[in-house]
């Protein structure tokens, strides 16, 4: 629109706006205006192709009630099929082909799942928070100190205080989890540590990183 202004105004036309008089301007063709390009075109089939069905709807009955043929006029939908036979005879399929937004993701096409999405966009947002750590699997205790990576959440050398608190509430939460059991479930371990950790992180920084553990049974 901004492009079609300036070559106007390239020819010494004034435009008239909203912005200096009360007028609604727009850049899509009124009724009249349809209905008379239709008729300058001359064409024996007509298919609005373009806008909304509501859009598309409403200039298909204008150019109808005009006094084009009824049956000559397609309201189409995405994948629609249509064949016409020397310019004289039209059918529309019942069938349609496949029409739907198609992704191209790697060497992979086609639908993405909604969780990868879903995935793609906590990692956007708020990053990951990596915990790594081993296991006793005799007595549920850690081995050392849980080793944490960070990506996209919090810059590690100046979040010590924060990762320290991290640290010791995972060795909390490991140790309780495992607590009396015989054998050590780290899945279980996992699922709960996660609760836990996705929880403290948000209430210390108001972000919500993806938390992956990753429990080593030695």
């Amino acid at each position: 629109v901004q492009k079609l202004k300036d070559n106007l105004y390239r020819h010494n036309v004034t435009l008239i706006h909203y912005r200096s008089s009360d007028v609604h301007s727009t850049g899509h063709g009124n009724t009249g205006e349809l209905v008379w390009i239709n008729k300058q075109v001359n064409a024996k089939f007509f298919m609005p192709a373009y806008g909304y069905r509501s859009m598309t709807t409403c200039h298909a009955k204008a150019v109808e009630q005009s006094g084009f043929p009824r049956e000559n006029i397609v309201l189409a939908d995405n994948g629609t099929v249509i064949d016409i036979e020397d310019g004289e005879r039209m059918n529309v399929h019942k069938q349609k082909v496949p029409s739907a937004q198609m992704v191209v993701d790697g060497f992979s096409i086609g639908d993405i799942q909604e969780v990868v999405i879903r995935d793609r966009q906590s990692l956007a947002k708020d990053g990951m928070f990596v915990i790594i750590a081993s296991v006793n699997l005799k007595t549920g205790k850690l081995r050392k100190s849980p080793d944490i990576i960070s990506r996209g959440f919090i810059y590690l050398r100046e979040s010590q205080n924060l990762l320290n608190e991290a640290r010791v509430l995972i060795k909390k939460t490991i140790e309780d989890s495992t607590r009396n059991m015989n054998p050590i479930d780290l899945d279980y371990a996992k699922n709960n540590l996660t609760d836990v950790i996705a929880g403290f992180l948000f209430s210390r920084t108001n972000k919500a990183p993806m938390v992956i553990p990753v429990l080593i049974g030695m």
